[in-house]
């Protein structure tokens, strides 16, 4: 099982998209998937996709009480092999529980190994803003993803948030904690010259770090995004043929080398879910 955190101290980078597509395209890659939100403020994935069986608890269970029973937290989606832990933090008291907690920034990875059996990849969305909870998906995680907006404030903000937050997490490794290696997507990156420029920087900055690096996957500044969102639908099912008004490849496309990226373990699966398969799943209603 691969646990994988999608972080960022700066809100509004997509991180909620990239989780809810990437997952679901795993998914239908045929991995046993399960989707974890862990932002209060905005709980956008726990109704991102249509649920078919919802569990009466969600991620107040789990971190509160210690409860990893599937049927009591986890609900399934109406995408197979897609299952979500809903964020049900209405109070916003998880954080404050973790400060005061002994063991706050070790509970969830204490917790994670009881769904090992249960799940090949687990993707956790996280709050816009450094806190004790950001640092505990950290710490539980095998990678982190990090989207990242192709303009100045979004990368001087990834700078002086992030990355000091991943240097102060360094003392745990004290206690056997390693610090996961990140992996920055650029995200909605348009034709721009300044957007291209900033791109650019970026791949050069992290071009020599051994922990940073950035993907050759890039997230475009395309329509079907969006539309997926609005419609509660995986992107690549949407747009699994490449548009005829458009350079950048399909959804469907994108997805898939950033799967193979990240998870380059599973680019069997990855290379399989091809366009024809897609539109299959896409005509039996799946």
């Amino acid at each position: 099982m691969i646990i994988t955190a999608v972080v960022s101290t700066k809100g509004g980078v997509g991180k909620t998209t990239v989780e809810a597509n990437l997952g679901a395209f795993c998914a239908d890659a045929g991995l046993r998937t399960l989707l974890i939100d862990l932002d209060p403020a905005q709980p956008s994935l726990s109704s991102y996709y249509q649920l078919v069986e919802e569990a009466q608890g969600g991620i107040y269970d789990l971190l509160a009480f210690n409860i990893t029973e599937s049927a009591r937290i986890i609900s399934s989606t109406a995408i197979p092999n897609l299952s979500l832990v809903i964020s049900n933090d209405i109070n916003n008291q998880l954080n404050g529980l973790l400060l005061q907690a002994p063991d706050g920034r070790l509970r969830l990875a204490n917790l994670m190994p009881a769904f090992e059996e249960h799940f090949d990849l687990v993707l956790i969305d996280t709050q816009g803003a450094r806190s004790a909870m950001l640092e505990m998906v950290v710490l539980a995680s095998d990678l982190v993803i990090s989207p990242l907006l192709p303009n100045m404030l979004a990368a001087r903000e990834f700078s002086r948030g992030t990355m000091q937050m991943l240097d102060g997490l360094r003392a745990y490794g004290r206690l056997g904690m390693k610090i996961p290696p990140v992996r920055i997507v650029i995200n909605n990156l348009d034709h721009t010259a300044d957007a291209q420029m900033i791109e650019q920087s970026v791949r050069e900055i992290f071009q020599d770090n051994e922990e940073i690096n950035v993907l050759d996957c890039i997230i475009p500044a395309a329509v079907v995004f969006r539309s997926a969102a609005s419609q509660g639908v995986p992107a690549h099912r949407l747009e699994y043929r490449q548009p005829s008004n458009r350079k950048s490849p399909a959804a469907l496309v994108i997805l898939r080398q950033l799967a193979i990226e990240l998870f380059p373990e599973w680019s069997d699966r990855f290379e399989g879910l091809t366009e024809s398969v897609v539109e299959s799943l896409v005509k039996e209603g799946r």
